[in-house]
């Protein structure tokens, strides 16, 4: 069974880089470019993982998480947040309240470190 990732990402490139290493990966991906798009896929195709930066345009991808968390769902299902600002004492407040699985740095995360994060965290849940 494929899984499904959501890919929630404004940076246009990084965005089509994301979606073409996890469709190489196997998974199928769903993309969107804000937080409000994104939560509006989210709730529709009910990824397995979803990937969500934080500074985006309509919606950032923390108040995109709080309504995610709302839904029954959404309580669950897991969350990279895949960022370039680095975690603050608000931010920190939120990753902990939120729980989103891992918080990384763009700058510092290559891709196949991001896909290795995804597969522990989808095989993890497999065996739950």
């Amino acid at each position: 069974m494929n899984k499904k990732i959501l890919v929630v990402e404004d940076d246009r490139i990084l965005n089509k880089a994301l979606c073409i290493k996890l469709k190489s990966e196997g998974f199928e991906v769903i993309n969107a470019f804000d937080g409000k798009e994104g939560i509006k896929f989210a709730m529709v195709h009910m990824p397995s993982l979803i990937i969500l930066d934080i500074v985006m345009p309509e919606m950032s991808g923390t108040q995109m998480l709080d309504k995610l968390r709302e839904s029954a769902w959404g309580k669950t299902v897991p969350v990279i947040f895949l960022t370039n600002l680095e975690a603050t004492d608000r931010i920190l407040e939120k990753i902990i309240h939120d729980q989103p699985s891992y918080y990384l740095i763009k700058a510092n995360t290559p891709l196949e470190e991001l896909t290795d994060k995804i597969h522990t965290i989808l095989d993890s849940s497999m065996m739950n």
